[in-house]
């Protein structure tokens, strides 16, 4: 009896019918897949544009501030109740459950401007990673002193086209393969990353870098350009944290009791955490080791031993193919769906082709899968190719993704839900931190842009360089 006892609360059914086995370290494991990426690759530049006093403190600060919205937001997983109320699946269901339908399509614009902008961004990050392994080994086999120039052009046009073939595919079916291979080589990538600082640091004696970072004047850049560098750095470590668009779906995988926002707040809080560890480590050991000159992907800095940065660069293609995936299908969802309900009749969008593959096997597919995704892919490798700036892409996705997305909804709706009282404490305070985001995103925002705008004026399109 005791055991048939134990097998039933195992396998217990939830309120909606669904049978949830996440627990606090699974939901944990998920929130460090989540937040580690490409992103930390830009982080040692960024301390150096900021230095030695505000870069450390913009890395914890970031982590803090996204902390504190996700427990704001755990609360919103149910509603209006945070406990009993009626379930929210996605970061979607929330906003429309807490705000209305008029906040959900701006929120929906967000949310897809930052997938879509995050695949431009792994376009670009895999070819100057691709280019990476081409250059170490040239310079391994032909000398330090060898003219090892290549062009990323090919290198995205390849992606693009492995891309093509993979967004094919009707959805991710081994979702849980892919985020164990990418969150293995996220950290593979990473931990090459910090140990190749930390020897660089150890080989000269002492850390470099200076208390304001990249120097104004003479033997440093303009004025201009280290106001807009700081921005984007800005950027750049907003983007690094971004967790909170995927917090709900990770909530919605927590079986309960305890409640689920109080198993969220606890994976909220260690994967942060874990992640500011590791982050704040990478960016100050890195400026360490370059100092002002610190490139904007770490990786790109070092030549040997370059059977170990072939590793991690390597790792970061592989992360970024699957990855590129995990943001492509929700953006393919969304439009089919909308463009099958408008026109239901239409055998473009409904009817579906076979092609069969032996053993009783097919792949299906329709036209409107095989022609817009293709199209949409492509016109995303072609905007790669036009704007081949790592950090500048980085910065422009961390600041339109900090404000709306890491504090505005989740402070709105926890306040909409919790009832805090307009002019009260509480309620300035959250106001505050609204206000000091916006402000934070738009000047990240500028920066960016400006940086865009000014390389533009020195490249030539379609040529990308390391």
């Amino acid at each position: 009896m005791d055991v048939e006892k134990v097998e039933r609360k195992e396998v217990a059914v939830d309120d909606d019918g669904r049978v949830r086995t996440g627990t606090v370290w699974t939901a944990t494991t998920h929130a460090i897949t989540a937040v580690i990426g490409s992103g930390v690759l830009a982080l040692p530049w960024s301390v150096a544009q900021m230095g030695w006093v505000l870069g450390p403190i913009a890395l914890v600060v970031c982590a803090y501030i996204t902390y504190y919205t996700a427990v704001l937001l755990c609360d919103c997983y149910r509603t209006p109740d945070p406990v009993h109320g009626k379930r929210n699946y996605t970061y979607m269901d929330v906003v429309r459950s807490c705000l209305g339908p008029r906040d959900v399509v701006v929120c929906g614009i967000a949310q897809y401007a930052i997938l879509w902008g995050a695949m431009v961004g792994y376009t670009i990050t895999t070819a100057t990673s691709i280019m990476s392994v081409v250059r170490t080994n040239c310079h391994h086999y032909k000398g330090p002193d060898a003219t090892c120039g290549s062009s990323g052009t090919m290198y995205m046009v390849l992606f693009g086209l492995a891309e093509v073939v993979l967004s094919q595919c009707p959805s991710l079916e081994g979702v849980t393969l892919i985020s164990v291979v990418a969150a293995v080589m996220s950290f593979t990538y990473s931990f090459v990353g910090l140990f190749l600082s930390a020897a660089k640091v150890a080989s000269h004696g002492a850390a470099h870098g200076t208390l304001l970072g990249v120097r104004v004047g003479a033997g440093g850049v303009t004025a201009s350009t280290k106001a807009w560098h700081f921005l984007q750095a800005l950027g750049n470590i907003a983007f690094a944290y971004t967790y909170s668009m995927l917090l709900i779906e990770i909530q919605d995988t927590v079986k309960s009791p305890p409640s689920e926002n109080v198993t969220m707040k606890r994976a909220s809080l260690y994967g942060i955490g874990v992640t500011a560890v590791f982050y704040v480590s990478i960016g100050c050991v890195g400026y360490a080791a370059f100092g002002n000159a610190a490139p904007g992907n770490v990786l790109t800095g070092f030549l040997e031993p370059f059977w170990l940065v072939d590793i991690a660069n390597v790792a970061v293609v592989i992360h970024l193919v699957g990855a590129y995936q995990v943001y492509a299908q929700p953006v393919f969802a969304c439009y089919e769906k909308w463009l099958a309900s408008r026109w239901p009749e239409s055998a473009f969008f409904h009817r579906e082709y076979a092609v069969p593959l032996g053993g009783g096997r097919a792949v299906r597919f329709t036209l409107c899968k095989l022609v817009l995704r293709t199209a949409f892919v492509a016109v995303t490798t072609v905007v790669s190719l036009v704007l081949p700036f790592f950090n500048a892409v980085l910065g422009l996705l961390g600041a339109v993704a900090f404000w709306p997305l890491t504090v505005y909804f989740p402070v709105t709706m926890y306040m909409a839900q919790a009832k805090v009282q307009r002019g009260s404490r509480k309620w300035v305070a959250l106001q505050a931190l609204n206000v000091g985001a916006l402000v934070v995103s738009l000047l990240a925002a500028v920066g960016s842009v400006a940086d865009m705008a000014q390389r533009l004026r020195h490249v030539t399109i379609f040529q990308t360089q390391l």
